[in-house]
């Protein structure tokens, strides 16, 4: 008399389908974690600039004079006071 091993329905044919199911996974969470990755890094947030870092930028582009410049790094400095200018 046969039995469910004879036809391929034993312990052997749910040990390879569960192993199937856990190959199928990894290889499923391996892509969604690549693609995953490859974003993120594209995704950055950009560097912040002190107000420093920026005032020395916009002087060295050509931005601002070199009277600009000064005064706007006492200002940032605490070495001076704002005083209006009257406008015309």
């Amino acid at each position: 008399m046969m039995d469910w091993n004879d036809y391929g329905f034993g312990w052997n044919a749910g040990l390879g389908m569960l192993m199937m199911v856990v190959i199928w996974g990894g290889l499923i969470a391996l892509g969604v974690w690549t693609v995953a990755r490859i974003t993120r890094d594209q995704e950055k947030p950009p560097i912040e600039e002190s107000p420093r870092q920026i005032l020395d930028r916009r002087f060295a582009s050509g931005e601002i004079d070199a009277e600009h410049y000064a005064e706007a790094r006492r200002i940032l400095e605490g070495r001076a006071t704002i005083t209006p200018t009257p406008h015309a």
